[in-house]
């Protein structure tokens, strides 16, 4: 009994010692997998594949390749332009946040280089790419304001500043929009002091916008249903001073005349400091 538990043992030792043999064995063969698999490829060749992928129209294979780049060779000048392109190429791809986030990320780590302003403009159409309808949260149009804002500030001699101009008021109009449609809501509640608020910062800081002549009506509006009728006057006042066409005007002119009173500037008050 004793031999044969002995034989046991020695059998299973063997058995044991087989395993461990063969896991050995795998486990290098894996490396050496691991070791043939991984190449690196020259910076060149994979800018040149990114460029490719990019004409081809695969967005993402081409910001796979631009990613290789800096992945491979982070040191390298050809690192900084692919970042720039991998930026470009997932906005062609409509991955706004991950092209905002490597254009961002490209101005951290060189904010002096020659490709920073266009870096800059590619973050500023990333935000603005993703502005939705001005009843829905408007801050992605916040961020594409500042964005465009810091172009014209910081590389202001770039054709991206020029390009920032134009694109910047379409921002503003969606952020004034914003506001005119929580300020209609208010007045719907008759929360007049609420609503006035709005409109108020509307003409105060968006009065380039399209949205300008009607805050001004809904001054009007706000300032009669609070019995504020000196300020009411000089809302329509101001309104029918600089769009004496607007349909906003001509209601407030009518609002105005069904409580006996015409329009009227108050030569100190703030929209006559607002409008010079």
């Amino acid at each position: 009994m004793r031999l044969d538990g002995m034989d046991s043992l020695m059998k299973i030792s063997q058995f044991l010692t087989l395993i461990c043999c063969f896991l050995l064995i795998a486990c290098s063969s894996a490396k050496k997998d691991a070791e043939v698999s991984y190449e690196e490829i020259p910076a060149g060749k994979l800018y040149n594949a990114g460029l490719l992928a990019l004409k081809q129209g695969s967005f993402r294979e081409a910001a796979a390749q631009f990613d290789e780049v800096d992945k491979q060779h982070p040191y390298s000048h050809w690192a900084k332009k692919a970042m720039v392109m991998s930026a470009f190429s997932h906005f062609r791809g409509k991955d706004y946040t991950t092209s905002s986030e490597t254009a961002q990320r490209f101005l951290t780590l060189h904010p002096s280089d020659e490709e920073a302003p266009y870096a800059a403009f590619i973050m500023a159409e990333s935000y603005q790419a993703q502005i939705g309808s001005v009843d829905r949260d408007q801050s992605t149009a916040a961020k594409a304001m500042e964005a465009y804002e810091f172009i014209i500030r910081t590389y202001p001699t770039s054709k991206y500043a020029r390009q920032a101009e134009k694109k910047i008021e379409f921002a503003k109009d969606q952020l004034a929009g914003k506001e005119m449609s929580v300020g209609r809501f208010y007045l719907g509640k008759r929360n007049y002091l609420a609503a006035l608020n709005r409109f108020k910062f509307v003409v105060e800081e968006y009065q380039t916008t399209r949205h300008v002549e009607e805050a001004l009506h809904r001054l009007t509006e706000s300032y009669l249903a609070l019995g504020l009728v000196d300020e009411a006057r000089s809302s329509a006042a101001v309104l029918g001073h600089n769009f004496p066409q607007s349909e906003w005007y001509k209601r407030s002119y009518q609002l105005l005349g069904e409580n006996g009173l015409q329009p009227g500037v108050q030569k100190k008050g703030w929209l006559t400091k607002t409008f010079g």
